[in-house]
């Protein structure tokens, strides 16, 4: 057996400088926000260490909670030295913001119950209760926000307004709905007239990360007048509905929401508190019309656009997540696990890439387009677990912390050959390093 003793100092380590006292900052320089699924990673790995930390890690994420109940995927600084990235976003044009402190006006992946129960599991019974009860308001006001702003027709999936959004930012999925049909303009005429370069000194990334390991300017630019059209709206999902750039029933997005619903109704079972009828029937749906992302030609799962309800295929990681999400079934989580074992689709050397191999979009340094990411990693070796693929499981989570103990906490690795890439020091890395190491 690996003796993991010194990855999990260094991981410690990691934490302990990015530690802000209320939150972590997923990394020094780059990342000097709270973030919202960050965090929930983050705290399943503190719990290891100190679990009083671990709960304090998501409580601070409801300091954000808006009014109507959305979580967004951004809490900034108050530090000055933001005062820019808070004007940027202007929460404050939305009347259910918080007054105290500057969020953004999206969300981000629903980690937030898989996070509670995980820390909840270091606690003995009567503690648990007390977490549970602290953490349940929230948790309900958010995936009822979810339901009834995110899913305007009843269908059971929720759509997404923005890439970021996805937190698999530039995934295939995403680019090609950008590039195909979504690309303003302006950017186009930049493009064509070969001027985006000149703007790369407003991007604060690629001061601290190779350009080649972004995304890129073009689509960089897109991403952030698409932004800016949600702030002409205030962030309210119904006015941005009326003229949206971007509304995809994501499939990462929604394969994290099953599992969510799931811990919501443990946490929610073990408090003997019932559920709404309302939010238990739109948990329902959603398993329900998880369905309608599968593709029998190909034999994988895609992201859907909510006008059209068309699949957008275009294979990404995401494929895999409906075996974290666990409501799909065997025979279809065995065609999953062949995507796996396969090296020129999701098993090169060091899993699992954040585009197959063989994808047109694949470059193995850039961002989510190659790159493998401990989180991903976590959330299917977590579900390979529930679909008693030990094996697997067990060979993901060795070449996982083979990266991390060979180059170092990053944010990213190149799957091809382990080189570490992104942000150094990477919160969630370290947190999830340190968790695959403790079980």
């Amino acid at each position: 057996m690996t003796d993991n003793t010194d990855l999990i100092a260094e991981a410690t380590d990691v934490l302990r400088k990015n530690d802000q006292g209320g939150y972590t900052m997923p990394a020094p320089h780059l990342y000097p926000h709270q973030w919202l699924w960050d965090s929930c990673f983050i705290a399943i790995g503190l719990r290891h260490l100190d679990v009083d930390r671990a709960q304090a890690e998501l409580r601070s994420l409801l300091r954000g909670q808006w009014n109507n109940g959305m979580l967004p995927n951004m809490i900034m600084s108050d530090a000055p030295a933001y005062a820019g990235d808070r004007n940027v976003w202007r929460s404050w044009l939305n009347p259910d913001a918080p007054s105290d402190v500057a969020t953004s006006g999206i969300t981000q992946p629903p980690m937030l119950a898989e996070a509670v129960v995980q820390v909840g599991l270091k606690l003995s019974l009567p503690e648990r209760r007390t977490w549970y009860k602290q953490m349940l308001p929230g948790l309900v006001a958010y995936h009822e926000w979810l339901y009834r702003e995110r899913d305007p027709h009843h269908e059971g999936l929720v759509i997404l307004l923005h890439p970021w959004e996805s937190g698999l930012d530039n995934t295939p999925p995403w680019m090609y709905e950008l590039h195909e049909h979504l690309m303003p303009f302006w950017v186009r005429a930049l493009d064509k007239m070969k001027l985006t370069p000149l703007l790369g000194f407003v991007r604060r990334d690629t001061w601290h990360v190779a350009p080649g390991q972004r995304f890129q300017m073009t689509e960089s630019l897109a991403l952030f007048d698409a932004q800016i059209r949600l702030r002409r709206k205030a962030y309210q999902t119904n006015r941005i509905l009326d003229h949206s750039l971007f509304a995809i029933e994501d499939l990462a997005f929604n394969s994290m929401l099953i599992r969510a619903n799931e811990q919501l109704k443990a946490i929610a079972t073990t408090l003997r508190q019932p559920l709404s009828p309302g939010l238990t029937e739109s948990m329902d749906r959603t398993a329900v019309a998880f369905d309608d992302l599968w593709d029998p030609y190909t034999g994988q799962y895609y992201p859907r656009d909510f006008v059209s309800h068309n699949l957008i295929k275009q294979s990404s990681v995401a494929t895999l997540l409906p075996l974290y999400a666990g409501h799909i079934s065997k025979e279809r989580a065995a065609e999953l696990v062949k995507l796996i074992e396969s090296e020129h689709l999701f098993g090169p050397a060091y899993p699992l890439p954040s585009a197959p191999v063989n994808s047109p979009y694949f470059d193995a340094d850039r961002y989510w387009q190659g790159p493998s990411w401990l989180n991903v990693n976590w959330m299917v070796i977590d579900g390979l677990k529930r679909y008693g693929y030990h094996d697997h499981a067990h060979a993901l989570t060795e070449s996982s912390l083979e990266m991390v103990r060979t180059y170092g906490c990053n944010e990213y690795f190149n799957p091809l050959t382990g080189e570490p890439l992104g942000a150094k020091d990477f919160s969630w890395t370290a947190a999830l390093a340190i968790d695959l190491a403790s079980d």
